[in-house]
């Protein structure tokens, strides 16, 4: 059987063809590599700290509470900045070419935190890598969504955070595998190496993928467009009837043109960004990233070894791969609202919950296995219900005019959200003690309600019918 890179090789002559659908599956696998390095990058940094936390001369960096704070929220620092740049680079010089420069990036952020000596380079090296990750989480979903077509939108966006648990799910085995197997002082510093492998698979990758057919029409460049879609549709006339579609938008947009900046003054739009942003802070003062990060120094309080707690650790990437394939086939049935308003529920609940066991268990194994247990509840609805969803509408929700812009400053906003959380939890933890988790738990309920009283539904519609939707609306 050929590789999946080799199959996609021939995309000039002979392109016609192809499978459509399985150019699209090539397409959304290649951009996802992006995904997949995101994930990676954020989740083994819970398998490192551990060993990044013991004294330089026991191999480790001597990390204490604010460095540890320091080198984890970097990447996610990083990451608001490269979510903005890509949004600019995207919509000026595609989102294929933003692809592989990021890939770059990985590459080097990689090589760089393995190699590290000090902690200021640690710090440095992990805002590079976060640049990278902040691209790919902006330009990763809006690619995919530009190349599918309404029906299969919603899977295939939703591909991307698929990947993103699987790296987190592969980034906990690796640590663990690797914790157990590798008697070295330098174990960490493997662990980070592994994030340079999907950094050049997306390197390689994007020489072999289609370039968007919506920026290639947005850029006028029709004829292109067609050629594009003509590869990734079941027939020329669908393709074509999309390409009409773009057209009349396009002309429509031109009798009514505005300059991008002016459009950026519109309330419609405004109203769009804070939603846009809105969604970021729900997505991310869930907690999440509490968890993903933290999972094991939170089980080491209980009592419970560092090998034991990266090993239980493993199942919040099981349970977040498992929620992910569980949301891709709830997204395609259930409103957008529906899931992130069931999934905000439970994960209420489960952060009462967490509290409860931490505030008034006694610190013993039952502790310890019970705590995981809310953990692995709170993310079974978290990754089933409100990530997908998340990164589907930072696809779904903004004009063509300025998608990437609008998507990269949104996506920008939720990075720093989630280096809020990153840096603040170990610090309130300390301070505050089992009390984080209720107000967690009182947070969720207010983003509960924003997202009843603002979210407008997408489902079912084309990015150009969401468009006039929201202009009408809004």
């Amino acid at each position: 059987m050929p590789s999946p890179i080799a199959a996609a090789a021939p995309l000039g002559r002979g392109a016609k063809n192809r499978s459509p659908g399985r150019l699209i599956l090539i397409s959304v696998f290649v951009a996802t590599m992006g995904a997949l390095a995101f994930g990676y990058d954020t989740g083994i940094i819970a398998g490192a700290l551990p060993f990044m936390t013991l004294p330089v001369d026991q191999g480790g960096l001597g990390l204490t509470a604010v460095t540890e704070g320091m080198v984890t929220s970097a990447l996610i620092v990083g990451a608001a900045f490269g979510s903005l740049a890509s949004g600019f680079l995207s919509d000026h010089l595609g989102r294929r070419l933003t692809l592989r420069m990021l890939s770059v990036l990985f590459i080097l952020g990689a090589i760089g935190t393995a190699t590290a000596p000090t902690i200021p380079l640690m710090i440095a090296a992990r805002f590079i890598l976060g640049i990278a990750v902040g691209g790919g989480s902006a330009t990763v979903p809006v690619f995919i969504a530009e190349i599918a077509g309404p029906k299969h939108r919603a899977p295939l966006v939703s591909r991307n955070e698929l990947m993103i648990v699987s790296g987190q799910l592969l980034a906990y085995v690796l640590s663990a595998l690797m914790a157990a197997l590798l008697h070295s002082d330098s174990v960490w510093r493997y662990m980070l190496a592994v994030a340079a492998v999907p950094g050049l698979l997306l390197l390689v990758g994007t020489f072999f993928v289609p370039a968007s057919p919506r920026w290639l029409a947005h850029k006028g460049r029709f004829d292109e467009a067609r050629h594009v879609l003509e590869r990734l549709r079941d027939s020329p006339e669908e393709a074509q009837r999309e390409v009409d579609e773009m057209k009349s938008q396009a002309a429509q947009a031109k009798k009514q043109r505005v300059p991008a900046r002016e459009l950026l003054r519109q309330g419609w739009v405004i109203k769009l960004l804070l939603i846009g942003i809105g969604l970021g802070f729900t997505a991310q003062f869930t907690g999440v990233n509490a968890f993903m990060y933290y999972t094991p120094i939170i089980l080491k309080n209980t009592g419970m070894g560092t090998n034991a707690a990266l090993t239980a650790t493993i199942g919040n990437g099981v349970v977040s791969v498992i929620a992910t394939l569980l949301g891709i086939w709830a997204i395609g049935r259930y409103g957008r609202r529906t899931l992130l308003m069931s999934g905000l529920v439970v994960v209420v609940l489960a952060q009462l919950a967490l509290g409860a066991v931490l505030t008034f268990l006694p610190a013993n194994l039952t502790q310890s296995y019970a705590a995981l247990a809310c953990i692995l509840v709170f993310l079974l609805f978290m990754q089933m219900c409100i990530s997908p969803v998340y990164w589907l509408l930072m696809s779904e929700l903004f004009p063509m005019q300025v998608r990437g812009l609008l998507t990269g400053t949104a996506v920008s906003m939720q990075w720093i959200f989630n280096a809020t959380v990153a840096f603040a939890f170990p610090l309130t933890l300390a301070a505050l003690g089992n009390t984080t988790f209720f107000i967690f738990a009182a947070i969720n309920v207010g983003s509960a309600l924003f997202v009843f009283f603002c979210l407008p539904e997408t489902k079912g519609k084309s990015l150009e019918a969401i468009e006039k939707h929201m202009k009408k609306e809004l």
